[in-house]
């Protein structure tokens, strides 16, 4: 089936969340039973997809070595309840090849690749890229198109060449192109995936296979509920959720690094002890921290927190 069916095949779920990685307090080290409560957690809340070690999960400044290590200490945590993908892209092919070998051991569900970023190579470059990393593993490979951080996005004629390699199924968009992810849907098999919380509604209209969200952190059951709404074209409620996760969606992607947002959201709510980002991030400052709290009230119906609390 193509992009263009009713409910769309879904290569990797519907509903995922590109998790954090939880620190120690002075962020010196990772702090994996952390990381297996929050993933259990993530699941419990209506995630079939985890998605670790992408720019959420502070790629540039956690180590591959501690990548490999969030990725067996989540599987184990979760079992078969929700897919696994890994980030395993970078802006060095050699280094992408090695890091999805590496990660493709660990029982994980498939691979994520980013376009490269910096180095903006030509839509040939990315091609050569892509399939190297794909050609490295026999798990299946999620493409990860956001040009506001890589620099140069991924063209149409790319996508659909990358769709001709047999485990490139699937398409994280953060581009916001939704004419050409169109087209695409209609002419492959790509299933695509929402990656700009923003628009979760509107990528899912269009025949989405799911969303991998930041704001799921702090949401995942209004953000399941969204996409059973559009399953069951039942296009009002799926308007109303929407509506309800604006705020928090504002709160979350809008006023600070998504990363730094969904620590301290988990942090308010009580999942997480605390919200330590390693540098350059750091942390919100109290204006941040209230707009939030009172952002994760209004989408829950839970009274915000007053400064002094």
């Amino acid at each position: 089936m193509s992009g263009l069916d009713a409910v769309p095949t879904r290569p990797f779920g519907a509903v995922g969340t590109a998790m954090v990685t939880p620190l120690t307090e002075d962020a010196s080290a990772l702090d994996l039973e952390a990381a297996q409560r929050l993933a259990v957690h993530l699941v419990e809340q209506g995630n079939d997809l985890l998605v670790l070690g992408g720019t959420t999960g502070e790629s540039p400044t956690v180590g591959d070595a501690e990548k490999l290590e969030v990725l067996r200490a989540v599987r184990e945590a979760v079992g078969t309840r929700a897919r696994i993908v890994a980030g395993a892209g970078s802006n060095d092919t050699r280094h992408s090849i090695e890091l999805a070998r590496a990660s493709a051991e660990l029982d994980i569900d498939g691979i994520m690749v980013v376009t490269p970023y910096y180095s903006k190579p030509s839509q040939d470059g990315i091609l050569a890229h892509t399939r190297a990393v794909a050609d490295a593993t026999d798990l299946p490979v999620m493409l990860y198109d956001i040009p506001g951080r890589a620099g140069v996005g991924l063209s149409t004629d790319t996508l659909l060449r990358l769709a001709e390699h047999e485990r490139i199924v699937a398409v994280k968009d953060a581009k916001g192109d939704l004419q050409q992810a169109t087209l695409v849907m209609a002419q492959s098999e790509l299933a695509f995936y929402c990656g700009e919380d923003a628009l979760n509604l509107a990528w899912l209209a269009i025949g989405a296979a799911g969303i991998v969200s930041v704001v799921g952190h702090a949401a995942s059951p209004l953000e399941a509920a969204l996409v059973a709404a559009v399953d069951a074209g039942d296009l009002r409620r799926a308007r109303e959720i929407s509506a309800q996760l604006a705020p928090l969606v504002d709160a979350i992607m809008m006023r600070m690094p998504g990363v730094v947002a969904a620590k301290t959201a988990l942090m308010l709510q009580g999942v997480l002890a605390h919200a330590a980002v390693r540098l350059p991030l750091v942390p919100p400052n109290p204006d941040e921290v209230q707009a939030l709290a009172a952002a994760l009230g209004a989408a829950s119906g839970i009274p915000p927190l007053t400064r002094e609390s």
